[in-house]
C-alpha cells in the first residue's frame, strides 16, 4: 500500500481549530487508500514558551535537560492530534521520537538523525492506523532525548519518508509553497510550481524560511519527493523534485527567487605576523560553536598582514566572539563584528555560465543607490552583502531586474500537474 508522510508546522497547529482541520485532512488522505505517517512541530509558539522558561531559571544553553523540555512541545502535539483523529473515527496513535525509533548523535540542541527503526511505526501502519510522530527530538546512544535543531521537525518528515520508502513527504506550513521572493515584504512574489532539489538547498541555506537546508539535503540524497502546501487552503503548492527528464533544459529560467537574510553578522580578523596563518584555526573555533560560515576570504601569501573575512549567523556570533578575540589577541591581532549588514541572494542554476547575470545585479544594486560590500558566486547562488536597512529594497530591486514577477512562456503549471494533481 501506498505510505504518505505529511508534517504540520506549529503555525498550522496554533488553535484547536487549525489542528482540527488538519486531521480532516490527514483523514481523507487515509480514506483515499494511503497509509499516513504524520510528524508534528510543537504549536504556535510553544517551544519559544519553553525556551524563555528554561531562561528564566538560567539554563538555556543546550543541554540534556533542555532536550528534556523542548521535547514537550511535540509530545502535545501529536498526543492533540492522534486524540483528534481518533474522535473523527480515524484509527491513530501517538509516538515519540524514541518510540518511533529515531536514532540521533549526541549533541544536545543540534543531534543529527543517524538511523530510523520505524519498526513500530510500520507494525502500527499495517494495522491501519494514522502514526503521529513527535518531530525534532530522537535518542542519543546513552538513551536520552536530544533535539535536532533548527528545521528539525522537517528532517524528521522527510528521513522517516525515505524510511518507510514514501510516495511522497508533504510539508504543510501557512504559505501556498516555495516563492521567487518571501510574499511577505514582496507581494509581487509568485509561488513556484516546481523547484529543483539544488536550488531549494541553496534557496534555503540563503535565507528562504519555509524549509530548511538539511531538510532539503536529505530529501535529495533519499530521492525523496517533497511537497510543500499551505495547511489552510488547496493550493497545490511547489513540488521539490528532480523533474530534468520532463523540462526543456535550455530554456528553464536560470534565475528562480530572490532571497534575503538578517541573521547576518560580518566578521573581520587581523594579525599583524603574516607569516602566522590563523585560517586553520579560525575555522576550528567556528567548528567547535557549530557556526554555519559563508563569503569567506583571506589575503595571500605575499602580504604584510594577515586578513580574512567571513559572515556568520548575527544569531550565532555572541557564542564565538570571545573565543576570537582570545585566538587574535594572542597573536598581536584582533577581530570585527559588523552586525548592521543582510545578505541577499540571486538563486537558480547555470549563474557563472552566464557573467552577465552579475553585471546585472550589480548594475541593479548601483542604479537603485544601495551600497554593496563582499560577493560570492557559484554556478547556483549569488550573494551580496547590503546594508541591513537596505535588505527589502535589494529584494525588490533584483526581484524586478530578473522579470521574477514574470512568468515563463512554458507552461510550468503543466509540467507538475501529473505529480501535484495527487498532492
Amino acid at each position: 500500500m501506498d505510505v504518505l508522510v505529511q508534517k504540520y508546522g506549529g503555525t498550522s497547529l496554533e488553535t484547536l481549530d487549525l489542528v482540527r482541520r488538519a486531521a480532516i485532512r490527514i483523514a481523507a488522505a487515509r480514506r483515499r487508500g494511503s497509509q499516513v505517517a504524520v510528524v508534528v512541530s510543537a504549536r504556535g509558539s510553544r517551544t519559544d514558551d519553553l525556551l524563555r522558561l528554561a531562561a528564566d531559571v538560567g539554563a538555556a544553553s543546550p543541554s540534556r535537560e533542555l532536550d528534556q523540555l523542548l521535547a514537550v512541545g511535540e509530545t502535545e502535539s501529536a498526543a492533540l492530534m492522534a486524540l483528534t483523529l481518533n474522535r473523527l473515527g480515524t484509527p491513530a496513535v501517538s509516538l515519540s521520537g524514541p518510540q518511533a525509533g529515531i536514532q540521533t548523535t549526541d549533541r544536545h540542541g543540534d543531534a543529527l538523525i543517524s538511523s530510523i527503526g520505524a519498526e513500530r511505526v510500520r507494525a502500527a501502519l499495517d494495522g491501519g492506523e494514522v502514526v503521529v510522530v513527535t518531530g525534532f527530538q530522537g535518542v542519543d546512544g546513552a538513551g536520552d532525548i536530544a533535539t535536532l535543531g533548527r528545521g528539525g521537525s522537517d528532517t524528521t518528515a522527510v528521513a522517516l519518508a525515505a524510511t518507510l520508502h514514501a510516495s511522497a513527504c508533504e510539508i504543510y506550513t501557512d504559505v501556498d509553497g516555495v516563492f521567487s521572493a518571501d510574499p511577505r515584504i514582496l507581494p509581487a512574489a509568485r509561488c513556484l510550481p516546481w523547484v529543483a532539489p539544488g536550488v531549494m538547498a541553496e534557496m534555503a541555506f540563503a535565507g528562504a524560511k519555509v524549509l530548511h537546508t538539511r531538510c532539503v539535503e536529505l530529501a535529495a540524497m533519499e530521492g525523496v519527493e517533497v511537497r510543500v502546501r499551505n495547511a489552510s487552503s488547496e493550493a497545490p503548492g511547489t513540488v521539490v523534485a528532480e523533474l530534468t527528464d520532463r523540462w526543456p533544459l535550455e530554456t528553464r529560467r536560470a534565475v528562480v527567487a530572490v532571497t534575503h537574510d538578517s541573521d547576518v553578522a560580518r566578521v573581520l580578523v587581523h594579525c599583524r605576523d603574516s607569516r602566522r596563518d590563523l585560517a586553520p584555526d579560525v575555522f576550528e573555533v567556528l567548528a567547535a560553536h557549530g557556526t554555519v560560515v559563508d563569503l569567506v576570504a583571506r589575503s595571500g601569501p605575499y602580504e604584510n598582514e594577515f586578513r580574512m573575512g567571513f559572515t556568520i549567523r548575527r544569531s550565532q556570533a555572541d557564542m564565538v566572539r570571545r573565543a576570537l578575540h582570545e585566538l587574535t589577541a594572542a597573536f598581536g591581532g584582533g577581530v570585527h563584528f559588523d552586525e548592521n549588514v543582510g545578505k541577499v541572494s540571486v538563486v537558480g542554476m547555470g549563474l557563472l555560465s552566464r557573467p552577465e547575470y552579475t553585471a546585472r545585479l550589480m548594475a541593479a544594486l548601483a542604479t537603485a543607490g544601495i551600497p554593496t560590500s563582499w560577493i560570492s558566486t557559484s554556478q547556483m547562488r549569488l550573494s551580496v552583502i547590503v546594508p541591513r536597512e537596505r535588505t527589502v529594497d535589494a529584494v525588490e530591486t533584483l526581484h524586478r531586474e530578473f522579470h521574477l514577477d514574470r512568468h515563463e512562456l512554458t507552461d510550468i503549471a503543466s509540467v507538475t500537474s501529473g505529480r501535484s494533481a495527487t498532492a
